[in-house]
């Protein structure tokens, strides 16, 4: 009888830790798949600030002056958002938040620009944009966040690391809300 009990328990921690194996892997997946997918989401509100960009600069083109490096750069960022990594995405958007600036900037020295209902209408699809960006990063890094603690920390450093799993981008965008952008024409 003892002779089937020692190999039954040995059966049973094996299974158990088998178990425990996948489902630490299915978890880190899991997240992994969240990260990937939050990150789509902040390339399509990218996207989706540019053409609003667009939409702006157009509206306010016969107010201003606007420089052809201000057109060819909205273009070429509009091009790049499909295969932005998490690195690129924070430059990306950091240079549309400049150009935003330079936008409300021409919008403050025209204030009859200010009334039009395209434009004020535009204006409040930024601010749903840029929030929808601010919850998705919010999102984004949460999940970050709980993956790179399971990789770091005991148990689930040893399946991460035997997976060859290893930390997740932190999304760092560069806010300066108390300095006024830069505008130059």
């Amino acid at each position: 009888m003892m002779e089937f009990i020692l190999p039954g328990v040995l059966i049973l921690i094996l299974i158990a830790l088998v178990v425990w194996f996948v489902s630490l892997y299915n978890r880190f997946y899991a997240l992994k798949n969240s990260y990937e997918a939050t990150l789509g989401q902040i390339k399509v509100a990218l996207k989706k600030r540019l053409d609003m960009i667009d939409q702006l600069l157009g509206a306010v083109k016969s107010y201003a002056a606007f420089e052809k490096e201000t057109f060819e750069r909205v273009t070429a960022m509009r091009a790049s958002v499909g295969s932005a990594g998490a690195g690129d995405i924070a430059a990306l958007e950091a240079e549309s938040r400049t150009i935003l600036g330079r936008l409300f900037a021409v919008m403050e020295n025209y204030p009859d620009l200010k009334t039009q209902a395209t434009v004020s209408d535009l204006m409040g699809a930024v601010k749903s944009v840029e929030d929808e960006i601010a919850r998705q990063r919010y999102t984004c890094n949460n999940i970050a966040e709980q993956f790179n603690t399971m990789v770091d920390t005991i148990p689930s450093n040893l399946v991460a690391r035997f997976s060859g799993l290893s930390k997740l981008q932190y999304l760092e965008f560069e806010e300066e809300i108390a300095k006024r952008p830069e505008i130059s024409f």
